[in-house]
């Protein structure tokens, strides 16, 4: 099996695994959504979706791991692309797989912990108090800055040089560069949404595009993955 064939199953199965995930997460967790909400109801509403909703985080996590060999062979695949293009498209690929994946782990190890805590009836009111503010700091360090921040701009800036390098290839049509590019730009929009004056709401613009713009990133990766097994 060709270096091709074999970047372009992971271009096919890791949006269609991200998706999948994420949509059950929102139909039984009400995700990302419920973040919005007090501490406690989180925790709450964590805790009653018992081990079937820590086995679909840590599934959730694992795409932003076979993220990581994704870019790794779609370099491979667009070998006849420029060298330093592809060395620093590969780098930054491989940094938002880390940044994602830490950002998620979170939930599948931290989170029920807090979550058991919160709602032990034999826990003090100070502990079920010290789980929020727990689960909130976590919540905004590695949840907002690390998953979502970084995680948000280093894909957009791998999306945006992988579309570059696409351009660059003759290994597919040069075209599909091009809304990668677009959903990289969008995306590093997006990862502005909780800085600066805008907190603690975020930027309206920047939460309004972000499910549109990984619409727009999954079908691109599916598109190029179509085009490199064909």
């Amino acid at each position: 099996m060709s270096v091709e064939t074999v970047a372009g199953i992971f271009l096919l199965a890791m949006p269609v695994a991200f998706n999948v995930a994420f949509g059950l997460l929102a139909a039984r967790f009400d995700y990302p959504d419920i973040l919005r909400r007090p501490d406690a109801e989180v925790l709450s509403r964590f805790n009653a979706g018992g081990s079937g909703l820590v086995l679909l985080w840590w599934g959730f996590a694992l795409t932003a791991v076979l993220f990581a060999p994704l870019v790794v062979l779609l370099s491979r695949a667009l070998a006849d692309a420029d060298p330093a293009l592809l060395a620093v498209t590969t780098t930054v690929g491989v940094l938002a797989a880390i940044v994602q994946f830490l950002g998620l782990i979170r939930w599948p190890f931290l989170v029920p912990y807090l979550a058991r805590v919160s709602a032990d009836p034999e826990a003090t009111v100070a502990q079920k108090e010290a789980a929020g503010v727990v689960f909130q700091s976590f919540n905004r360090y590695l949840g907002v800055g690390v998953g979502e921040h970084l995680g948000y701009a280093l894909t957009g800036g791998w999306s945006i040089l992988a579309g570059l390098a696409l351009t660059d290839s003759a290994a597919v049509p040069s075209w599909l560069g091009i809304p990668g590019m677009v959903a990289g730009a969008s995306l590093l929009v997006c990862s502005l949404e909780f800085v600066g004056p805008h907190e603690p709401t975020g930027w309206r613009l920047a939460e309004t595009l972000t499910p549109i713009a990984y619409v727009v990133w999954s079908v691109w990766l599916f598109a190029t993955g179509v085009a490199l097994v064909t």
